[in-house]
């Protein structure tokens, strides 16, 4: 069951990088709430195994905004293949939820 409702995740290298596409999903209004994370991301990148610090930026939307947001994001992001993934809110608090529909657009 999808809930109509999804939660996008990205990642950065640093913090003024992380703002940047906080401040454009926000005042687009297209997510309600963003939450930011240190992580430490281990992947492999053109052949070769790397771990770099990175700052995790998790989103609530609205899931019809979803391509709306992820354009938003390619906009502002720094690296040439990000990670953006949306994963659907399969239940949550209906007072919660509501409060992402009035806050975006």
């Amino acid at each position: 069951m999808d809930s109509g409702y999804s939660i996008v995740i990205t990642t950065v290298d640093t913090e003024a990088n992380a703002q940047r596409i906080v401040a454009r999903v926000l005042d687009d209004r297209l997510a309600a709430c963003a939450q930011l994370a240190a992580i430490t991301s281990h992947y492999v990148w053109e052949g070769v195994r790397r771990s770099e610090a990175e700052i995790e930026i998790k989103l609530k939307i609205k899931t019809s905004d979803y391509a709306a947001v992820e354009q938003a994001i390619r906009a502002v992001h720094s690296y040439d293949v990000p990670q953006i993934v949306r994963i659907a809110i399969a239940e949550g608090s209906a007072d919660y939820l509501n409060w992402i529909s009035a806050v975006t657009v």
